[in-house]
Parts: C-alpha cells; structure tokens; sequence
C-alpha cells in the first residue's frame, strides 16, 4: 500500500529559492528529537573508535555499541523521521498473512505549507547519509585489518543504519519507483546537460 495522492514533496536539503521563508523555516522546531537523531549515531561511533582504548573487554564494547545502535535504529524509525522530516515507514501484515512495506510522507497540510523546518531536514538527512558511509569504512577497515571479531558490530551499524537509510530514501522518492531507474535517469540527466 502506498500513500501517494496528497503527500508533500520533502526534499533532501530543502533548497528553497524564497530567502525570506528560509529564514523563517531555519530554526529547530525539534531540538530534542534532532540531539537525539545525532547522538546515538555519533556515540556508537565514538565508542567504536575509543574502545579498545578505554577497555579490554570486547564483550562490553560490542553490547554497548549494539545497544547505542539499536537506539538509534528505533529513534530514528520511529520518531525523528516524523517530526524531522514527515516521513515514516514499516511494514504491515494484511488478513491473509502477507507482508507490505509501507513508506509514507506526510500529507500537506491545510494551508499547503510544510511543516518541517530547513535546518531540522538538514541534520536528519546529513546524519541519515553520512553515519552509515562511515560504518562502511569502519567495516573495510576491520576486513582489510583482520579483526574478524570487529566485523560483526560494524555489519550491524552498517545493517541497522542503511536500512533507516533506504527506507527513508524509499520514503523520499515513492516505494513505486526503481532506485536503480531514478539513479540511471539522473546520471543521463546529469551527462546529458554537461
């Protein structure tokens, strides 16, 4: 099931050309929301980095960064892509026991503006994007390094932030569109008009 009739067009980076309006939707309507979308990721990060420095114990380490994982994971599905950015996704099990992904984006709303502000849609979209680029270093470093026991946190920052990641995506661009198509389309667009 899609919801797509009446959704509102939620941008990557909210480029709007209006100054006056960016200056109005600029500041945080969210505050605590958006501290938290940034600080379970950068504390599982942080913890990763500084581990074996602070502690000996692989054990607590891995719980710590799974827990702050986790975390994060949650928060983010669950409510700072709400508030953030009018976004939401899961999946739903109908009567006959079958399965639907649900990506939605939030209706416009009465006086056909949006409701989300440029600055939150920035640090929901940066920290969505960036935080799972950096598991996926961490991961080729812990593969090209041989620390085999690492690698299993970092496929689990990697899991659990890209699927926040593509569902978000999945969320922004319509769950009836192809990634690959809309990425093949912009790629001619953008060869095309060099």
């Amino acid at each position: 099931q899609d919801s797509s009739d009446d959704i509102e067009d939620v941008s990557l980076f909210d480029a709007d050309d209006d100054v006056s309006r960016r200056s109005k939707k600029s500041r945080i309507r969210h505050p605590v929301a958006s501290f938290f979308h940034l600080f379970f990721r950068v504390s599982a990060i942080i913890v990763y980095l500084l581990c074996e420095l602070l502690t000996n114990s692989f054990i607590a380490c891995m719980v710590t960064i799974i827990l702050l994982l986790s975390c994060d994971f949650w928060a983010v599905k669950n409510v700072t892509g709400r508030l953030m950015v009018g976004l939401r996704w899961w999946n739903q099990v109908d009567d006959d026991g079958r399965s639907h992904w649900v990506f939605e984006a939030r209706k416009v709303s009465a006086q056909g503006g949006k409701t989300s502000s440029e600055a939150e849609s920035r640090i929901f979209w940066l920290g969505l994007i960036t935080c799972p680029m950096i598991w996926v270093i961490f991961a080729f470093s812990a593969l090209f390094s041989f620390k085999v026991k690492w690698l299993a946190v970092v496929v689990m920052g990697v899991v659990l932030q890209g699927a926040n990641l593509y569902g978000y995506i999945r969320c922004k661009v319509g769950s009836r569109k192809n990634l690959t198509s809309m990425a093949t389309s912009y790629l001619g667009k953008q060869f095309l008009r060099q």
